[in-house]
């Protein structure tokens, strides 16, 4: 089936362009026709167009010409000339230019239309390229610490086998990242990678969600619905924050991980899945073991090779590398001109704890080129980006609470507290807008505000 798209033609011949355009239009293609090659730089300027074909030899302007206007003026649209008067030098000549094919008149309809195909699938092709080689840039894990190194060594070192994994690491340092690695360096990289994230499940849903339901299995159920498992069947499930999983669950997990057999809610009988399950916490589960609030059979199940991420304020060297790294992301995204950090700037940023980790410093980043008025980003413009209590320490000012006084986990979570407490304030202790700011889900801000004894009712009635 022919791809229908917007067509510029430019030739000086009447007869010509009426049987071209006659041609398209029968095709399904949309088409804009033009006698003169300097309105159809202009035209191709103002408009966008799937596919440009020109003529060669034309008045005032040859096709050549037109061609060598159109890459200097930033023109992208895909080009192919066509000359009654074709030379191999000019064809070369074309070529070089950008033309992406080289037609010899006269032309025969089912040519014609053959070629522009083939240069639309050609075109679609590349625009699926840089989307996909986009979606991966997000993916992308970015470093250059010697805390990193031993990560990524880790993971390099045991994404080849079946063996179960565990992430451990604070939120927003990058555990989904890591586990996507994991399965991208695996055997299983052209299979699914599925995950899930725990902690936001509710209890009564979570079955259904990990190994899907018959239709009619219970109120609401209307079809059937396929759960993680099944979906990452020949691939690898991710389950996050597996230390918020009810221990009701942990027990059916415990069985399928063991036995390699799943059952649908309402099934009649199990069947086997081939699923490779690497799972993350923020939490302690040797201590929640001790507590009772998880499984010891299960904790020895998937804490087989723990990989530990560091927070971002223990791997300063990884700081410059992900600004510019997000910068060059969120350009392309927004269409933005990339901008640099000055040193300031990046010393700014480095004197940050990052309570939120590398997902705060992403939405820093963000709020800090929005920020920028200027081609580079100075030491002011990140100040004015990060909360009120990190912007005094970028400043390279002691704080209240930065009095030399208590270990280091004592001042961070001073630290923490402080921050919090001045982004919620900042927001109008609107908690959605306070989490984004900060980088952090709303179920975690939550959480961390009962970690750091934060009273919002009390701070929002006091504000």
């Amino acid at each position: 089936m022919s791809l229908k798209a917007r067509i510029l033609v430019i030739d000086d011949d009447a007869n010509t362009l009426v049987s071209l355009s006659r041609a398209f239009r029968l095709a399904g293609h949309e088409v804009i026709v033009c006698d003169d090659a300097a309105r159809a730089l202009d035209l191709a300027k103002e408009q966008r167009f799937d596919l440009i074909l020109s003529d060669v030899v034309m008045p005032n302007k040859d096709g050549i010409a037109l061609l060598e206007d159109l890459k200097t003026g930033g023109v992208s649209s895909p080009t192919v000339m066509m000359s009654g008067q074709a030379t191999i030098e000019m064809a070369v000549r074309a070529t070089r230019l950008g033309a992406i094919d080289f037609l010899e008149k006269p032309i025969s309809t089912e040519k014609l239309l053959l070629t522009v195909d083939n240069a639309l699938r050609l075109t679609r092709l590349e625009e699926e390229n840089r989307d996909l080689k986009r979606r991966l840039g997000r993916h992308e894990i970015v470093w250059s610490s010697p805390a990193m190194r031993e990560v990524m060594f880790q993971v390099e070192h045991v994404a080849a086998g079946e063996t179960r994994v565990c992430v451990r690491g604070e939120t927003g340092t990058g555990k989904e990242l890591i586990a996507r690695t994991l399965h991208d360096k695996s055997p299983r990289h052209s299979g699914p990678f599925i995950s899930l994230n725990c902690a936001a499940i509710p209890a009564e849903l979570m079955e259904s969600e990990l190994f899907g339901h018959e239709k009619g299995s219970f109120t609401g159920a209307a079809a059937r619905h396929i759960g993680k498992f099944e979906q990452a069947h020949r691939g690898t499930l991710f389950l996050d924050e597996i230390g918020d999983m009810p221990l009701t669950m942990q027990a059916k997990l415990l069985r399928v991980l063991e036995e390699g057999e799943i059952e649908r809610v309402g099934g009649a009988k199990p069947f086997p899945v081939d699923v490779r399950v690497v799972v993350a916490t923020h939490r302690n589960l040797e201590e929640q073991v001790r507590q009772g609030t998880f499984r010891e059979d299960l904790y020895h199940r998937i804490f087989v090779f723990p990989i530990a991420l560091p927070p971002l304020r223990e791997r300063h060297e990884d700081i410059p590398v992900l600004a510019a790294h997000f910068t060059l992301q969120l350009a392309e995204q927004n269409h933005w001109k990339p901008k640099k950090f000055s040193p300031e700037a990046i010393a700014a940023l480095e004197r940050y704890p990052w309570p939120g980790n590398v997902r705060e410093l992403r939405n820093a980043v963000e709020r800090i080129l929005l920020l920028s008025p200027g081609e580079a980003v100075d030491e002011s413009t990140v100040q004015r980006a990060l909360p009120r209590s990190a912007a005094s320490l970028a400043a390279g000012y002691l704080s209240d609470f930065d009095s030399g006084v208590g270990t280091l986990a004592q001042r961070v979570e001073t630290f923490e507290r402080e921050t919090l407490l001045a982004e919620l304030k900042r927001n109008h202790h609107h908690m959605t807008n306070t989490a984004k700011a900060l980088g952090l889900e709303r179920s975690h801000l939550y959480k961390k505000c009962q970690q750091l004894g934060i009273d919002l009712r009390a701070a929002r009635e006091a504000k």
